[in-house]
């Protein structure tokens, strides 16, 4: 499969999860996640004003200082995720699991 087919293929199924769950408000976001190989990454999104709300990833300080395994990474990045929305206000969301 060529590399033009594989991104348009994989966007058609960004485009109908996102059609599923809806967009997400300022008062209630879309959690969006996105994993690599290495690393987890979280965003709250208003996409009425197309924002992003807060982020928390693995490659912040805090996080990529300690010598955790993926996993217990990504526990610390959710706390860290919510601990934000908390800040902010935001008590449900939308999840996209991307």
């Amino acid at each position: 499969m060529n590399a033009k087919v594989k991104s348009k293929r994989r966007q058609n199924i960004r485009f109908r999860i996102r059609r599923k769950i809806g967009n997400g408000t300022a008062q209630k976001p879309r959690l969006s996640v996105f994993r690599s190989n290495t690393d987890i990454y979280v965003q709250l999104i208003d996409d009425e004003n197309g924002q992003t709300l807060a982020s928390a990833s693995s490659k912040e300080k805090s996080i990529a200082a300690q010598k955790l395994t993926k996993v217990e990474k990504s526990k610390l990045v959710g706390e860290a995720i919510a601990r934000k929305a908390q800040e902010l206000g935001i008590t449900t969301v939308t999840f996209d699991r991307g």
